[in-house]
């Protein structure tokens, strides 16, 4: 049996520090913490969220293009975008988001749905969930800058920002034990209680 040794290059650590440089993403976010395969951490116990909120409430903020705040510096970018939690091209971490997923329709089986890109971004986001630690969230606490480095910067100015309440409310209204993210019981997270035609619930 043969070993081969991979000639070492002297110019090696410089091109791995211009990589490093050159990468831009959400405003500096860590490119070597984002693996190319990530494997999104299931729902806590058997507590599930609500799909319908996520996909009418949710997905919209994801989306938005919002200020963000970096090193004094504010510009405006979305959390879906590319350089970002964009599930190609993202360098954000474990949440990744297909920018653009097509709305449901909810009369599709489980099966069907969980099938499509929205399903693949509520299931990204729920990992981002800390059930009972609302504000421990990833999902808040780094666009929140809350005990958390957060390489796409300052997203909320505080908890009281429209788009945390709507998170908020999402988090901590999860559906009825032993029931999927699909329940019937979504339904009253809207007002009217209906998940198409029902305003957002935020409190």
């Amino acid at each position: 049996m043969s070993l081969h040794r991979r000639a070492f290059s002297p110019a090696a650590p410089l091109v791995a520090t211009l990589v490093l440089t050159m990468v831009a993403a959400c405003g500096g976010g860590n490119p070597l913490g984002n693996p190319d395969e990530v494997a999104n951490p299931p729902a806590s116990g058997t507590r599930k969220l609500s799909f319908a909120y996520f996909q009418r409430c949710v997905q919209p903020i994801l989306e938005a293009q919002l200020p963000i705040t970096l090193n004094g510096v504010t510009t405006v970018n979305s959390c879906a975008s590319s350089g970002c939690h964009d599930d190609t091209n993202g360098t954000g971490g474990a949440l990744r988001l297909r920018s653009g997923a097509a709305l449901v329709d909810l009369t599709l089986t489980p099966e069907q749905i969980r099938a499509t890109e929205m399903y693949r971004n509520f299931y990204s986001s729920q990992g981002e969930v800390v059930f009972g630690d609302t504000l421990a969230s990833r999902l808040i606490a780094k666009p929140l800058v809350r005990n958390v480095l957060h390489g796409g910067g300052l997203v909320f100015d505080s908890e009281d920002d429209p788009n945390v309440r709507i998170l908020r409310y999402w988090i901590e209204h999860p559906m009825p034990a032993g029931q999927d993210e699909f329940s019937a019981a979504g339904d009253a997270l809207f007002t009217p209680p209906d998940a198409a035609t029902g305003a957002c619930n935020v409190e």
